[in-house]
């Protein structure tokens, strides 16, 4: 009877273990998690206009999120036109996932157009978008100063 009262006390000893571990090893992942979450959440994003950088409070999306993976790869240069006098736009190159919402542009913000455009507002429109950020501690007079009359080589990085 001793035998057996050792051997389930050290199943229960070893079980328990067991399950301590695994909740440590679950804690840990969860810190790691809410780390690179952190992390994201206060990356930003440059954007080099000539001899400007620009700094984007990125928004917290699927987009956002598929875009800082390609520049982790390598920054992302574009040629951008003027449009319609409230926007500069230009072709990504590649397909992001749309988030689109009905919203209405501020001057600043950072657009992603059918998948594939990205686009700096420096006025208002109101259409489906989604948002990839907002540049932040610029006036919209700054920003069509920086911006300027016609195309322009925008390069978009992680990086000043």
């Amino acid at each position: 009877m001793n035998k057996k009262i050792i051997i389930l006390s050290c199943l229960i000893l070893l079980f328990t273990i067991c399950i301590v571990l695994v909740l440590k090893n679950s804690k840990t992942e969860d810190n790691k998690n809410s780390d690179n979450m952190q992390m994201e959440e206060n990356m930003k994003l440059y954007i080099k206009i000539d001899n400007k950088i620009l700094t984007v409070a990125l928004e917290n999306n699927s987009s956002v999120n598929e875009l800082v993976e390609k520049l982790k790869q390598e920054d992302i240069t574009i040629e951008m036109s003027d449009y319609a006098n409230f926007e500069k736009v230009g072709s990504l190159g590649f397909n992001l996932t749309r988030n689109d919402k009905n919203i209405t542009t501020m001057p600043g913000d950072i657009i992603l157009y059918q998948g594939n455009k990205i686009t700096i507002y420096y006025d208002t429109n109101t259409w489906n978008f989604t948002k990839l950020g907002k540049i932040e501690n610029i006036t919209q007079k700054e920003l069509k100063e920086i911006l300027g009359n016609g195309d322009v080589t925008v390069t978009f990085s992680l990086n000043k």
